[in-house]
């Protein structure tokens, strides 16, 4: 349905994006993973025609959205990372004024603002002022503006950033619902692993401007099939213990993460004893220790070497 084509971006001689292929089949989400800087708004600005690319192409159903935009902005939704909502309007007048952009009027359009302040559960809110309401409300509210005109593909760019827990739950399950019962299309990015994991059928990894891995969770899982994670809890951070336990031979990577070390090694390697001995010699308490089968983090990790929020 979406695809790009070798999709580049040049500023001031930076290249921030550089040849993307990506592509979205009809009803599908796909989660766009990557750290700050890896240029994943750069891409999600060219998909959504904001932003034209210095080269390759954006395509909806086969035809060139870089040459004539009208189709995929009749049929997008875009939440966007920043709140883009009128602080002294209330929702329903924030809602009415995206609606009229959209081309509502009337019944129609009242009816649309009603059955999106119903989706984002604030319908009862609607006449409270947006710049009372909660980070998590206008997060909400911002999604709703984006699915006023009912569209077959939403872009969410970042969507549950800086929110409480329930306003978050009730994004996911909302994005859940609208792909798998209303067959919405979704493109996902997110600095939370578990939200990517949560809703998206397919990955991409994006890191300094390219896409370094896709695939389902299982078989991006599937390039550490051969590895495995130890996990190590202390009772307090130790960066002399952390160094040497990098410098072990056979480990692949050492991230230290609060009072603890993640290590990923060959599976079946033997460095457990090693590990008590150099916490004695360093007067590290080890609190726990456990052996995992690499996560999807692991693997995001092992491939970008910086944790996702990095």
């Amino acid at each position: 349905m979406l695809e790009t084509e070798e999709l580049k971006k040049i500023f001031k001689e930076k290249i921030a994006v550089e040849g993307v292929n990506l592509h979205l089949d009809k009803g599908e989400a796909a989660g766009l993973l990557g750290p700050n800087g890896a240029g994943k708004s750069t891409t999600i600005s060219m998909i959504s025609t904001l932003l034209k690319p210095t080269s390759g192409d954006v395509r909806l159903n086969g035809k060139s959205v870089i040459q004539d935009p009208s189709e995929m902005r009749r049929i997008l939704g875009v939440v966007p990372q920043e709140i883009a909502l009128y602080a002294e309007l209330t929702a329903y007048e924030n809602l009415k004024f995206f609606g009229r952009i959209y081309g509502l009027s009337g019944k129609a359009l009242e009816s649309a603002i009603q059955r999106s302040l119903e989706l984002v559960g604030l319908a009862e809110r609607q006449q409270e002022i947006v710049k009372t309401y909660s980070g998590g409300m206008k997060r909400r509210i911002n999604m709703a503006a984006a699915m006023m005109h009912e569209p077959e593909v939403i872009i969410m760019d970042e969507p549950t950033v800086g929110i409480d827990p329930q306003s978050r739950s009730h994004i996911l399950e909302m994005v859940r619902r609208l792909n798998q019962e209303k067959g919405l299309t979704v493109l996902y990015t997110s600095h939370y692993m578990e939200e990517v994991e949560r809703l998206c059928d397919r990955i991409y990894i994006m890191d300094h401007g390219k896409i370094i891995a896709s695939g389902t969770k299982e078989e991006l899982k599937n390039i550490l099939s051969s590895e495995e994670t130890i996990w190590i809890e202390l009772n307090r951070p130790h960066q002399k213990f952390f160094q040497e336990l990098k410098s072990f031979e056979g480990v692949r990577q050492a991230f230290e993460k609060e009072k603890g070390i993640k290590l990923i090694l060959p599976k079946g390697s033997l460095l457990l004893r090693e590990i008590f001995q150099a916490s004695e010699r360093h007067q590290v308490q080890i609190i726990n220790i456990n052996v995992q089968t690499p996560s999807l983090e692991d693997v995001f990790l092992h491939l970008t070497g910086r944790k996702l929020r990095d």
